[in-house]
C-alpha cells in the first residue's frame, strides 16, 4: 500500500515542434501514469524535460516531489542524450522510476551495453563498432543500426544486408560508429519479454513472441519503425503478439526466463524492464537489447504482459514505485 501523502512528479521529454507518432506516444504514457497515480491516491504534476537543465532543476526544486516518474525518452528529439534526466535527478538526491543513472546510461547505448552483456556471459549476437577489420560472412546477413535511438527510429528493413553484398562494405566504410553499428541479422524467432519488479525477486511476465505475417521468403522479419508506427505499412499490418506458445516450447522459455534474470542482476535493473530476443535456427536464444524504461501504453508490451499475467496495471506501477532505490 503507497503511502497517500506522497507527491510525485511525472517527468517526460518535451516534444519537438511535429512529433512523429513514436515521439508523441510519449503522451499516452504520462496520462495512464497520472491516472494509476490519482488511483493509489498519491499527488502528482507533469513536467516536460528539456535540454535547459537550470529550468528544469528549477522546476524540480519548487515542486519538491518525494519521487519522479522518469518517462523522458529522449531530449531534444535525440536518444543519445537520454542520460540527462536521470543525471539531474541524481544529483538532486530525488528518486525515481526507470533505472539508475548508471543503468541508463549503459543500457542506452547498444553497443556499450552488448559488452557488458558479454562480459556478463549473457549471449547476444555478434556486432561491429569499427575497431579492426570488418569481415562479413557471405552466407549471413547484417543489419545496420543506430547506437541510441530508442522505438525503432532509424531501423527498418533496408537497414538489412546480405554479407557478400558489395553495399554493405560501402554502407560500413561510410559510418559514423559514434551513431551507428553493425550487428548480424538473426533470423529466427523474436520475443519481447517484459519484468517487473516484485518482492523478493523480480517477476519474469508471460512471454509473447511477435508473429510476422504473409512475409515472403528473404524479406527480413524486424521490428522496425515501420511495424511499430506506421499504421497503413505492411509491416503494421502483418506483425502481431500471441502468447499462445506450444508445449513444445517449455525448455525455451526456461532459457529465455533465466537470461531475463540474468539481465536483471548483471545491470542492476529496478522497477521493470524489456528483453528483446532473437532465438536462432539452433534454437540459440540472442538478447538483441535491453530496455530499462520500456514504453507502457496499454497496448505496449509491458502493458499487454501485465494483463496477461493477470496483474492490475495499478498494481504493476506499485510494485515499481516500491522498487525505486532510495527512496524513503
Amino acid at each position: 500500500m503507497m503511502e497517500k501523502s506522497l507527491k510525485a512528479v511525472i517527468l517526460y521529454n518535451e516534444l519537438s515542434a511535429n512529433p512523429g507518432p513514436d515521439e508523441a506516444d510519449v503522451l499516452d504514457q504520462v496520462k495512464l501514469i497520472a491516472e494509476m497515480l490519482e488511483q493509489l491516491g498519491i499527488k502528482h504534476h507533469t513536467l516536460e524535460f528539456s535540454l535547459n537543465l537550470q529550468k528544469n532543476k528549477e522546476a524540480l526544486e519548487q515542486l519538491k516531489p518525494d519521487f519522479v516518474f522518469n518517462l523522458v525518452e529522449s531530449v531534444n528529439n535525440s536518444g543519445n542524450l537520454i542520460f540527462l534526466a536521470p543525471a539531474l535527478l541524481n544529483s538532486m538526491q530525488i528518486p525515481f522510476t526507470g533505472g539508475s543513472l548508471d543503468t541508463i546510461f549503459l543500457t542506452s547505448s547498444k553497443t556499450i551495453c552488448k559488452q557488458r552483456m558479454k562480459e556478463a556471459g549473457i549471449p547476444t549476437a555478434y556486432w561491429y563498432e569499427g575497431k579492426g577489420e570488418f569481415s562479413p560472412e557471405k552466407d549471413k546477413r547484417y543489419i545496420i543500426k543506430p547506437i541510441w535511438e530508442d522505438g525503432s527510429l532509424g531501423l527498418d528493413e533496408d537497414s538489412v544486408y546480405y554479407g557478400g553484398d558489395p553495399e554493405l562494405i560501402n554502407r560500413v566504410k561510410k559510418l559514423n560508429f559514434n551513431i551507428h553499428f553493425v550487428e548480424e541479422y538473426i533470423d529466427g524467432r523474436e520475443f519481447n519479454i517484459s519484468i517487473l519488479a516484485g518482492n523478493p525477486k523480480p517477476q519474469v511476465l508471460p512471454i509473447p513472441e511477435m508473429i510476422f505475417h504473409n512475409y515472403a521468403d528473404g524479406k527480413p522479419k524486424v521490428m522496425g519503425y515501420k511495424a511499430k508506427w506506421t499504421e497503413d505499412s505492411f509491416e503494421y499490418n502483418n506483425t502481431s503478439r500471441t502468447f499462445d506458445l506450444p508445449e513444445s516450447d517449455k525448455p525455451l522459455l526456461e532459457k529465455l526466463r533465466k537470461i531475463c534474470l540474468d539481465c536483471w542482476d548483471a545491470f542492476n535493473v529496478n522497477g521493470y524492464s524489456r528483453v528483446d530476443f532473437r532465438v536462432d535456427k539452433n534454437g540459440n536464444p540472442l538478447v538483441l537489447e535491453l530496455n530499462v524504461n520500456p514504453c507502457i501504453t496499454p497496448g505496449s508490451g509491458f502493458y499487454s504482459a501485465c494483463e496477461q499475467a493477470g496483474i492490475p496495471f495499478s498494481d504493476a506501477v506499485t510494485r515499481i514505485l516500491n522498487d525505486i532505490p532510495n527512496r524513503k
